[in-house]
Protein backbone atom coordinates (compact mmCIF):
# COMPACT_ATOMS: atom_id res chain seq x y z
CA UNK A 1 0.00 0.00 0.00
CA UNK A 2 2.91 2.36 0.69
CA UNK A 3 4.11 2.19 -2.92
CA UNK A 4 0.58 2.86 -4.19
CA UNK A 5 0.09 5.81 -1.82
CA UNK A 6 3.39 7.44 -2.74
CA UNK A 7 3.01 6.74 -6.46
CA UNK A 8 -0.47 8.26 -6.60
CA UNK A 9 0.66 11.30 -4.60
CA UNK A 10 3.66 11.89 -6.86
CA UNK A 11 1.52 11.49 -9.99
CA UNK A 12 -1.04 13.99 -8.69
CA UNK A 13 1.71 16.47 -7.78
CA UNK A 14 3.30 16.08 -11.22
CA UNK A 15 -0.12 16.53 -12.80
CA UNK A 16 -0.43 19.86 -10.95
CA UNK A 17 2.93 20.89 -12.40
CA UNK A 18 1.70 19.90 -15.87
CA UNK A 19 -1.50 21.92 -15.44
CA UNK A 20 0.49 24.90 -14.25
CA UNK A 21 2.77 24.69 -17.28
CA UNK A 22 -0.20 24.40 -19.59
CA UNK A 23 -2.03 27.42 -18.19
CA UNK A 24 1.15 29.50 -18.30
CA UNK A 25 2.36 28.50 -21.77
CA UNK A 26 -0.74 27.19 -23.57
CA UNK A 27 -3.56 29.15 -21.92
CA UNK A 28 -6.16 28.84 -24.69
CA UNK A 29 -6.16 25.04 -24.92
CA UNK A 30 -5.80 24.75 -21.15
CA UNK A 31 -8.88 26.91 -20.57
CA UNK A 32 -10.87 24.92 -23.13
CA UNK A 33 -9.83 21.69 -21.41
CA UNK A 34 -10.86 23.17 -18.06
CA UNK A 35 -14.41 23.40 -19.37
CA UNK A 36 -14.87 27.16 -19.62
CA UNK A 37 -13.09 28.54 -22.69
CA UNK A 38 -11.40 31.92 -22.32
CA UNK A 39 -9.54 34.24 -24.65
CA UNK A 40 -5.95 34.33 -23.33
CA UNK A 41 -5.32 37.57 -25.23
CA UNK A 42 -8.28 39.30 -23.58
CA UNK A 43 -8.97 40.11 -19.96
CA UNK A 44 -8.82 36.43 -19.05
CA UNK A 45 -5.10 36.16 -19.89
CA UNK A 46 -3.94 37.32 -16.47
CA UNK A 47 -6.36 35.00 -14.68
CA UNK A 48 -5.19 32.03 -16.72
CA UNK A 49 -1.61 32.85 -15.71
CA UNK A 50 -2.64 33.09 -12.07
CA UNK A 51 -4.29 29.66 -12.33
CA UNK A 52 -1.13 28.28 -13.92
CA UNK A 53 1.06 29.68 -11.15
CA UNK A 54 -1.30 28.33 -8.46
CA UNK A 55 -1.47 24.84 -9.97
CA UNK A 56 2.29 24.67 -10.48
CA UNK A 57 2.90 25.83 -6.92
CA UNK A 58 0.56 23.12 -5.60
CA UNK A 59 2.65 20.55 -7.47
CA UNK A 60 5.95 21.83 -6.09
CA UNK A 61 4.56 22.09 -2.55
CA UNK A 62 3.12 18.59 -2.71
CA UNK A 63 6.42 17.11 -3.85
CA UNK A 64 8.32 19.05 -1.18
CA UNK A 65 5.95 17.88 1.56
CA UNK A 66 6.24 14.30 0.45
CA UNK A 67 10.04 14.46 0.26
CA UNK A 68 10.77 16.46 3.41
CA UNK A 69 7.77 16.14 5.76
CA UNK A 70 6.39 12.68 4.98
CA UNK A 71 3.20 10.93 4.06
CA UNK A 72 0.97 12.41 6.78
CA UNK A 73 1.84 15.99 5.87
CA UNK A 74 1.14 15.17 2.23
CA UNK A 75 -2.15 13.54 3.26
CA UNK A 76 -3.32 16.73 5.01
CA UNK A 77 -2.21 18.73 1.97
CA UNK A 78 -4.18 16.46 -0.37
CA UNK A 79 -7.22 16.71 1.88
CA UNK A 80 -7.10 20.50 1.66
CA UNK A 81 -6.26 20.59 -2.04
CA UNK A 82 -9.30 18.43 -2.84
CA UNK A 83 -11.33 21.60 -2.32
CA UNK A 84 -9.89 23.04 -5.54
CA UNK A 85 -11.33 20.47 -7.99
CA UNK A 86 -14.60 20.50 -6.04
CA UNK A 87 -14.73 24.26 -6.54
CA UNK A 88 -13.74 23.81 -10.19
CA UNK A 89 -16.75 21.52 -10.61
CA UNK A 90 -19.05 24.29 -9.39
CA UNK A 91 -17.31 26.94 -11.49
CA UNK A 92 -17.71 24.93 -14.70
CA UNK A 93 -21.39 24.25 -13.94
CA UNK A 94 -22.05 27.87 -12.97
CA UNK A 95 -20.53 29.21 -16.17
CA UNK A 96 -22.37 26.94 -18.58
CA UNK A 97 -19.67 24.32 -19.05
CA UNK A 98 -20.51 20.76 -19.88
CA UNK A 99 -21.70 18.56 -17.02
CA UNK A 100 -19.50 15.79 -18.43
CA UNK A 101 -16.43 17.98 -17.94
CA UNK A 102 -17.56 19.20 -14.52
CA UNK A 103 -18.16 15.73 -13.15
CA UNK A 104 -15.96 13.61 -15.41
CA UNK A 105 -12.84 15.72 -14.94
CA UNK A 106 -13.12 18.00 -11.92
CA UNK A 107 -15.31 15.97 -9.55
CA UNK A 108 -13.48 12.77 -10.51
CA UNK A 109 -10.18 14.52 -9.77
CA UNK A 110 -11.46 15.52 -6.33
CA UNK A 111 -12.34 11.89 -5.62
CA UNK A 112 -8.88 10.69 -6.72
CA UNK A 113 -7.20 13.35 -4.55
CA UNK A 114 -9.32 12.26 -1.57
CA UNK A 115 -8.39 8.62 -2.22
CA UNK A 116 -4.74 9.70 -2.27
CA UNK A 117 -5.20 11.44 1.09
CA UNK A 118 -6.75 8.32 2.64
CA UNK A 119 -3.96 6.10 1.32
CA UNK A 120 -1.33 8.47 2.66
CA UNK A 121 -3.01 8.59 6.08
CA UNK A 122 -2.84 4.77 6.15
CA UNK A 123 0.92 4.69 5.47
Amino acid sequence: MTVTAYTLAVLLDLFCLFLGYRFLFQPGPAAAGYGVPADPKGDAGAYLSVKGLKDGTFGVLGLALLAFAGAHAEAWFMLCVALVPLGDTLIVLRHGGARAVAFGIHFATAIVVLISAVLLFLV
